[in-house]
Formats: C-alpha cells, structure tokens, sequence
C-alpha cells in the first residue's frame, strides 16, 4: 500500500548508529512508497551501528536542503551526540523547523533536536537517559512509547518503534 508515494525522507547515518532505529523505521517507510535519503557527513562511506550492521550513505549532509524533503527521521544510538557537531546537520534539521515538516526522532536522536535548538515548546519523549536535556532545552519530557507534537514526533526505545512508524505515516498521510 503506497500510501506516501511522491513523498521524499532524509534520514541521518553516523558510526554507532542504533540498528534497529535506523534500519525498521527506513524499511517501512519505504514499504509504504516513500523515497528515503540517507544522509551522512560523507556521501558513499559505510557506517557502522552499534551492533554491527552495516548502513552507506546516499549523499553527504551538506548538499541537502530541507525544502527538497517531507520529513527527517533522526535514529538514536550514540550517532546523534557525534552527529550534533556539524554545522550542517543542525542546519539541515532546523530547516525542517522553519518550514514546520515532520522532525521525527527515536531514544537519543533528539540531541540532534536540542543542538539545533528546535525543541522549546513542544511535547517529547526519548529515552529516560536524555530527560535532562531534554528540559533543560524546554521540551515537555513524558514518559510514552510515542508523542505527536505539531510536526515533532518522537518515541523512547527500539519497542516503541511500530508506534514510531505509525504516527510517522499517520501524520505524512494527514499531510496531502
């Protein structure tokens, strides 16, 4: 069922990715007929997660822009804290802010979200670990498997990620 066909995702890559919030959430969108980008510091470089799992990148950050895209996914792992030092990654996602399209992020993925300094005002989950950071950068931190904020979604852990997915799709589908 092509439900987001026509729709384009950048997701970002980085070395200790988590696995499976990269790999399940790329999958399923893509099982649903979205084109899904994914983006590291260098385009073509193979990436490791943190169990192994291989991932290249299609394009390097640096040459994408937000407006070319519907949505960002951004996995957890300890890919997100290396990830939030390049200007270009903070860059890219605070343009998916100004223009108000889907920030989906999954356990630490929102550092990137706290850097590029879009999560102020709005609802979140993540995992437990980042509470912290999460407030302190003015989030409204609960403990659910998934929170739908505006254009923010977000989930805490791998277990959360069917509702991850689904809200992500719900909330492109609404989109149109």
């Amino acid at each position: 069922m092509p439900v987001l066909k026509g729709r384009k995702i950048a997701m970002f890559v980085g070395d200790d990715y988590e696995d499976l919030e990269l790999q399940y959430p790329k999958y399923r969108m893509r099982e649903v007929g979205a084109e899904v980008i994914i983006a590291g510091i260098e385009a073509g470089e193979k990436y490791v997660g943190k169990y192994g799992y291989p991932q290249v990148s299609d394009v390097a950050v640096r040459v994408l822009r937000a407006e070319d895209f519907d949505g960002l996914i951004v996995p957890g792992g300890w890919m997100p804290d290396k990830l939030r030092r390049f200007d270009e990654v903070l860059t890219f996602t605070k343009g998916f802010e100004e223009q108000e399209k889907m920030i989906a992020s999954i356990c630490h993925g929102a550092w990137i979200n706290i850097s590029a300094d879009v999560v102020k005002g709005y609802q979140y989950t993540s995992t437990p670990g980042i509470k912290d950071d999460m407030i302190n950068a003015g989030a409204v931190w609960e403990d659910s498997e998934v929170v739908v904020d505006r254009h923010h979604i977000s989930s805490r852990r791998p277990d959360d990620l069917p509702a991850f997915c689904r809200a992500m799709i719900d909330y492109m589908v609404k989109q149109r």
